[in-house]
């Protein structure tokens, strides 16, 4: 692991297959990717190896965000999702490479989040924040069970 990249690990109360979808539907990653006090907006989105993706994150408060994009590199069925992401944004060049592992439990799903390759502009403390928020949203979205 380089000094540039973040570990994040969360259980969920939630099937594997709903955690692996909630990451790629385009109304499911608006709800809950985006930090506290941002939205997101997912401009396009082609979910398959080689497919691409673009969203924009606003910082709702003040009026300003980002854009970026990326590419599947490895989809597995509710086990594995690992993509890059660009900033449009000069000042965070490069590109970060995210690894989502999902793996069944007793009481639902462990998920792991490695991401690599983190611009240094960004300091890794508000990296972590915003994944550590986004995955409180993503329990929200994908643990009731609501009957139908």
């Amino acid at each position: 692991m380089s000094a540039r990249t973040i570990q994040l690990h969360r259980v969920l109360r939630a099937p594997p297959e709903a955690v692996y979808r909630a990451f790629l539907e385009p109304g499911a990653i608006a709800k809950w990717l985006p930090p506290f006090g941002f939205t997101c907006s997912v401009e396009q989105m082609d979910v398959r190896v080689g497919g691409t993706f673009r969203m924009s994150f606003h910082n709702f408060r003040r009026s300003a965000g980002h854009s970026f994009g990326g590419t599947y590199l490895d989809l597995e069925p509710s086990t594995l999702i690992r993509y890059t992401d660009v900033f449009d944004d000069a000042t965070l060049p490069g590109t970060m490479v995210t690894t989502v592992r999902i793996e069944p439990v007793l009481c639902g799903s462990a998920l792991t989040v490695e991401q690599e390759n983190v611009p240094a502009a960004i300091p890794l403390e508000f990296c972590y924040l915003g994944w550590q928020e986004s995955l409180v949203q993503l329990a929200q979205l994908v643990e009731p069970d609501i009957p139908a």
